[in-house]
């Protein structure tokens, strides 16, 4: 990777390569855990978590919010001039990514570029202009594209969703739409394509018809997979649950709703699941619970990172800093085969009043580290303790005798019971769940 890369004019005056110092530095633009080449289970800190900026969050978001305009007045973000403003904006995004030492990035196709009022033939030549002028920032870098996407939710075309829309010809212009997303993503070499319903679901069931609703969902990703396939794409598709907000419900609701989605519909050879904390908290799962779901059906694909504020209902998109429920997560990806494809997304933005530019490194800064340091505490209680053990344990009676036999399917209902009348009462075994969270903080 170049050591920064700095387009016409620097945006981030002042802030140079960020370093790994150790957990000693009182540096605020310095890595404390994060160090991408510390060997982690076998495996490099950068390969377990291909950390990836998005492009919307730390370029596009102004910090509005329902009730104000943003007060975020970005210097690359000034000119009038629709490509000029984009170029800009992917001169900042590559100096950011650079500085930081990041390897990857993610995009909506309209973060790239804006849309405007422009017919589809026009908005295709400006993302054509513009991709060729990203490709060329990553050919230059080295930064690559975690996965591209299309915002099929923020315009009013899309009040009535995307892909579910009652409206066909609003399903055929979400389906130009996807074309160009994906066409962008294969040629900024995209190793994956995320599909986000935000707005695939519906607000009452009185004027939806939901199962054609579906199908005509399933259709849609079938048709953009069949695409994205014939044009050479071998990458995998992932599928972003979330359960609400802003629509009352949306069909993508949680991980197991995806999954048995993708089932029925003979998706899931294609597609595995981009997993976010904020929706896993709107769904009212733990993220653990979520990626446990994913890992134990083979279905855990990539992570979008943040977290949400308990106290709201609406996805807050804050930074991730809790260890405790970061080392839960981490504990997860170390037992199993971790991400099939992507990586940690920081899909998330700093505060409104976050108005310095430099918070926007030192967020990312505070992300990267939290998940380090999580990940070097997982592992110390996966190699000192007692933690699998004891959890283990709990299922000891299925390891031998007729309670292996049930798990091979070789007991009848017949057979459970004549073994239960022939036995003694059960008795009660503690779950040592107390035991097991202190375990945590004792290693934290």
């Amino acid at each position: 990777m170049a050591e920064v890369l700095i387009g016409s004019e620097e945006y981030f005056k002042g802030i140079g390569k960020i370093h790994f110092e150790g957990k000693d530095s009182k540096n605020n633009l310095a890595f404390k855990f994060y160090d991408p080449s510390q060997t982690v289970a076998g495996k490099s800190m950068a390969d377990h978590f291909k950390f990836a900026v998005a492009y919307w969050h730390s370029f596009c978001n102004t910090g509005n919010d329902p009730f104000g305009d943003g007060p975020k007045q970005y210097p690359w973000d000034q000119s009038s001039d629709i490509l000029t403003r984009a170029k800009n904006k992917a001169d900042a995004a590559f100096e950011f990514y650079t500085k930081l030492g990041v390897n990857y990035f993610c995009f909506h196709d309209v973060d790239l570029v804006d849309e405007g009022d422009a017919d589809l033939s026009t908005y295709r030549k400006r993302l054509d202009e513009i991709t060729d002028y990203t490709k060329a920032k990553m050919d230059a870098s080295g930064v690559k594209l975690l996965w591209g996407t299309a915002n099929l939710f923020s315009h009013p075309r899309y009040m009535n969703g995307a892909s579910t829309n009652p409206d066909f010809h609003v399903v055929a212009y979400a389906g130009a739409q996807v074309k160009n997303a994906i066409d962008a993503t294969i040629k900024l070499g995209g190793e994956n394509y995320v599909f986000w319903g935000g707005r695939e679901g519906y607000m009452s069931l009185l004027n939806t018809d939901m199962k054609r609703e579906l199908d005509h969902m399933a259709q849609f990703l079938h048709c953009a997979k069949d695409y994205a396939r014939n044009q050479g794409f071998t990458g995998t598709f992932f599928i972003e649950p979330k359960p609400m907000e802003p629509s009352k419900h949306q069909y993508d609701f949680d991980a197991a709703t995806v999954i048995g989605f993708l089932r029925a519909y003979g998706l899931d050879n294609d597609f595995k699941l981009n997993l976010e904390t904020n929706h896993a908290t709107l769904a009212n799962h733990t993220m653990e619970h979520e990626i446990q779901v994913a890992v134990d059906n083979n279905m855990l694909g990539s992570m979008d990172a943040n977290r949400g504020d308990y106290q709201n209902g609406w996805d807050t998109d804050q930074f991730p800093v809790d260890l405790y429920e970061l080392t839960q997560t981490c504990l997860i990806l170390l037992e199993s085969d971790g991400f099939q494809g992507g990586g940690i997304n920081f899909d998330a933005k700093t505060r409104r009043n976050s108005t310095d530019l430099e918070d926007l490194f030192i967020a990312h800064i505070g992300g990267m580290d939290a998940f380090a340091r999580a990940m070097l505490i997982a592992e110390r209680i996966l190699e000192e303790s007692d933690y699998k053990k004891i959890r283990k344990s709990r299922y000891s009676t299925f390891d031998n005798g007729s309670g292996a036999e049930f798990e091979k399917g070789n007991l009848s209902l017949n057979d459970l019971s004549k073994i239960a009348h022939s036995s003694s009462h059960p008795s009660l075994i503690s779950g040592k769940q107390e035991m097991l969270e202190y375990l945590i903080n004792q290693y934290i």
